[in-house]
């Protein structure tokens, strides 16, 4: 225990310690593992045959197809913006290097709602692009451009939060020497820079495609419902709900669930394999 090497006087009483303990497991039983437990016990609730039956519909492997559509283009595009904005952010100064900072965490601060409804005032038919789109016949809402595009203003922080402060906690000064020895840019970032932030970036890439595959408000804004076309795994499932097909909206739910947990399988492992270079990566301004 930490606080067996704590003055006596400062040492957490073993009653609290428990109480905080147990509350903790308690909400996360109840708010995470619940409901988790819940949704697959519904989901095979009517046997193995009828919840392949839903999953082997048209409509929900075209759902399942964007889905992982959307994350395979959102993953890449961000991990690559999310390298050049933190290269710049921790290696450069230069005017309103605060804004860009603040800017980025406005995914955060936005409900998906409202950046939904601003794609639809850029690209709408009354929106700024709407004459320019009209002329060359080119479609952005109620298609799959608009679903992407929503999705990776969602999720374009996540890489770029993970990599900022690993890279200010590591400094410079291995770059730096790997310059005077003559290694070009591509090199220094090849040889030195990216084997020290590969952890944090494919951690930060995991968190991305986790929430690209889950997205739900930006998308139901942009995409337009329309079946078999536009709808992922969260759409889909919405649908079902709403005509009174539990089992079929439980059986999706249990696929969507399903990547999650193989997503935090894979967060736990590079935690555990990884964890002092991932320690680091978490540490915030």
């Amino acid at each position: 225990m930490a606080d067996d090497a704590l003055a006596p006087g400062l040492r957490t009483p073993p009653w609290l310690r428990r109480t905080l303990i147990a509350a903790a497991v308690g909400v996360m039983g109840l708010l995470v593992v619940l409901p988790l437990v819940m949704v697959l016990a519904a989901a095979f609730g009517k046997g193995f045959a009828t919840w392949w039956a839903a999953l082997s519909t048209p409509d929900a492997i075209s759902a399942l197809r964007l889905t992982l559509l959307t994350a395979a283009i959102a993953i890449p595009v961000n991990a690559v913006f999310g390298l050049f904005a933190a290269w710049a952010l921790t290696r450069f100064e230069f005017p309103g290097k605060r804004v860009l900072l603040a800017l980025i965490d406005l995914p955060f601060a936005v409900s998906p709602v409202v950046a939904g409804l601003c794609l639809v005032l850029l690209f709408g038919a009354q929106g700024w692009f709407a004459e320019i789109l009209r002329a060359y016949d080119v479609k952005i809402l109620f298609a799959r451009p608009g679903i992407v595009l929503a999705t990776l203003f969602i999720t374009f922080p996540f890489v770029v939060r993970e990599l900022v402060p690993l890279m200010q906690q590591q400094g410079s000064e291995e770059e730096v020497v790997a310059r005077s020895l003559g290694a070009n840019a591509w090199t220094m970032f090849s040889r030195v820079t990216l084997p020290n932030i590969k952890w944090g970036l494919l951690y930060g890439v995991l968190l991305c495609g986790a929430r690209a595959m889950g997205e739900f408000g930006a998308v139901s804004v942009v995409s337009g419902h329309i079946r078999g076309l536009t709808n992922t795994l969260p759409l889909h499932i919405e649908i079902l709900y709403n005509e009174f097909d539990s089992t079929a909206a439980f059986a999706v739910s249990s696929l969507l669930a399903g990547l999650a947990l193989v997503t935090l399988v894979l967060k736990f492992w590079l935690e555990a394999r990884h964890a002092d270079g991932l320690a680091q990566s978490h540490r915030r301004h």
